[in-house]
């Protein structure tokens, strides 16, 4: 090639590189006016200062993100420089060569094409339940969605902050971008679950399977219980072989539990549960466990009049009777003695199996004191005690071990005739006794008082034999004779027949309660309590002519008088 050639040559490649240069730098420019405003473009962090991360998008200038879309959940920035970053234009202006660009923007954009996809294709998305909003709950997506109320669950939920900052997967219902709404539901994906789930349980279901399911609901009268898209009832009376007042004394709703199928019926779609039947009926071996005459112990589980159930295990029960709660007192309820939740022990009296029935005594289980009192007590010991309680009939003298004395009216005095031990005695006094009597069998226990003097009538006979003269105070006059105390407590009566030798149809008209008469004892019956009495007597001996005539027909009189002297006691004590 000559000198001229290699000029011309030379030429040509210098326009060809300015030609190549000018269209370079014309594709340059085309590039970056074919990035507008709301585009999502990769660039590579190029530096990172306090405020902002400057990124390279391929234009002229280098792109500003502010530097806390880089922070992460401590706050602290996670960008290095060489890193690629999926970002928005945010701000394109050529005239000041400024790009602003937005990373939170551009994950957003992408949040919401996926949201899109997801919502074409039927599927599903997940996200985390971040509050309770006005209706439902707000929902994290990667942008914000709302998840109504009703669709949160299958059946309303009673505490709804309990799926706050859960994680769930939800259907998206309907979206606008525009208008950045979304609406979720999580109940469609649960009875596709749980339809699901309900046809492999209804191929599963025979009777006599065990079952796991979950807590439904509460009623009085059993719990629903889900196996799996099925509903079972486990009635009340199935749920323990013991005492159950209600359900939600066992369970709670959302409870995991273990369920026998005791019976079903597919078309109707009725299951019917058991949980006592997982274990064997206790009453079946309750006749070896509680043996006649074994002591056992048991907590007190209801109260009744007649005496307290005892539960030894659960599905036994036992029944302690009032009368077999203690050896001395007289329970009337047996909340005297137990409440209901207390631990007692006792003795087995009986049991019936075939009737589910167990007879218990509690005062079985302690020494008898009625055992030991008659040796500790003989028949005439001296005893003291507090009167614990006065009644019609006498006195309640405590004794020990809650045993009582019982001291009847009629051993109170010798000579007092007392209406009332009241009239004595108050509550609370300190009294002595004598034992009279003890008997077991009954538990009786008969104390005296007037036991400890000796009896005046003994010795009447001796002190005032016929023909002594008394004197006393009439305390009593009645149609049929006049009563006079000759010493305290006792009293004789001077008969009308024996008051003078006239005749006297009304001794009321010349005596009077509180009179001093004199008089001559004309008999004695000590045994009956009785002294004869005559005034007439004493006006006879001073006549001599009528002291023989009475002499005479004294002995002949004297059986009439007797008779006559008994029938005006019976009658002064029928006025009494």
């Amino acid at each position: 090639m000559n000198k001229r050639d290699d000029v011309m040559n030379n030429e040509f490649m210098d326009e060809n590189e300015d030609q190549t240069m000018e269209d370079f730098m014309r594709m340059y420019e085309e590039s970056f006016s074919r990035l507008g405003e709301g585009e999502v473009v990769i660039g590579r962090v190029i530096a990172v200062d306090r405020d902002y991360v400057l990124v390279d998008v391929g234009y002229k200038s280098e792109g500003q993100i502010a530097i806390h879309e880089f922070y992460d959940e401590t706050g602290k920035t996670n960008v290095q420089i060489g890193d690629e970053v999926e970002v928005m234009i945010e701000v394109w202006d050529e005239e000041e060569e400024r790009v602003i660009l937005s990373k939170e923007k551009a994950a957003k954009i992408k949040v919401w094409e996926e949201i899109k996809k997801i919502y074409d294709e039927d599927g599903i998305v997940e996200g985390i339940i971040t509050s309770r909003v006005k209706g439902g709950f707000s929902v994290d997506i990667g942008v914000a969605a709302f998840l109504p109320g009703s669709q949160a669950d299958l059946r309303p939920i009673r505490n709804l902050d309990e799926l706050v900052g859960k994680s769930f997967t939800f259907k998206v219902l309907k979206y606008n971008r525009k208008r950045s709404n979304i609406v979720l539901s999580r109940r469609v994906i649960l009875e596709q679950a749980r339809e699901n789930a309900r046809s492999e349980t209804l191929k599963s279901i025979e009777e006599g399977r065990v079952m796991q399911g979950i807590v439904k609901n509460i009623t009085e009268y059993g719990v629903f219980v889900d196996l799996g898209g099925v509903d079972g009832l486990l009635h009340i009376t199935d749920i323990s072989w013991g005492r159950v007042k209600h359900p939600s004394e066992m369970f709670s709703v959302g409870d995991t539990i273990n369920v026998k199928i005791l019976s079903y019926d597919l078309e109707k779609e009725r299951v019917s549960l058991g949980m006592k039947q997982l274990a064997p009926d206790p009453w079946s071996i309750a006749s070896e466990k509680y043996s006649i005459g074994k002591k056992v112990n048991g907590k007190v589980v209801s109260l009744t009049d007649y005496g307290a159930f005892v539960e030894l295990e659960e599905g036994v029960e036992g029944l302690i009777h009032v009368s077999e709660m203690s050896w001395t007192r007289k329970v009337r309820h047996p909340s005297k003695i137990v409440s209901v939740g207390e631990q007692v022990e006792a003795i087995v009296l009986d049991i019936k199996p075939e009737n589910r029935r167990i007879s218990l005594g509690m005062k079985q289980a302690m020494p008898n004191p009625w055992d030991v009192i008659s040796e500790k007590y003989p028949i005439g010991t001296i005893i003291e005690g507090k009167i614990k309680n006065i009644t019609d009939f006498g006195l309640f003298i405590g004794i020990d071990d809650d045993i009582d004395g019982l001291v009847h009216i009629s051993d109170i005095s010798w000579t007092k005739r007392i209406k009332h031990p009241s009239e004595v005695y108050k509550k609370g006094d300190t009294v002595q006794a004598i034992v009279l009597d003890i008997d077991k069998g009954s538990e009786r226990f008969s104390l005296g008082v007037k036991q400890l003097t000796l009896d005046p009538w003994k010795s009447v006979a001796e002190r005032y034999k016929p023909g002594t003269e008394v004197t006393g105070t009439v305390t009593n006059v009645t149609d049929f004779g006049v009563f006079v105390e000759i010493e305290e407590g006792i009293e004789g009566l001077v008969h009308v027949s024996e008051i003078s030798r006239e005749k006297i149809k009304n001794p009321e008209e010349k005596y009077k309660a509180g009179d001093s008469i004199t008089a001559k004892v004309m008999n004695i019956n000590s045994d009956e309590r009785r002294i004869g009495l005559s005034i007439k007597r004493l006006e006879q001996e001073e006549d001599p002519d009528a002291l023989a005539d009475y002499n005479a027909g004294a002995k002949e009189s004297t059986s009439a008088f007797g008779e006559a002297f008994s029938e005006a006691h019976k009658a002064k004590e029928g006025q009494k």
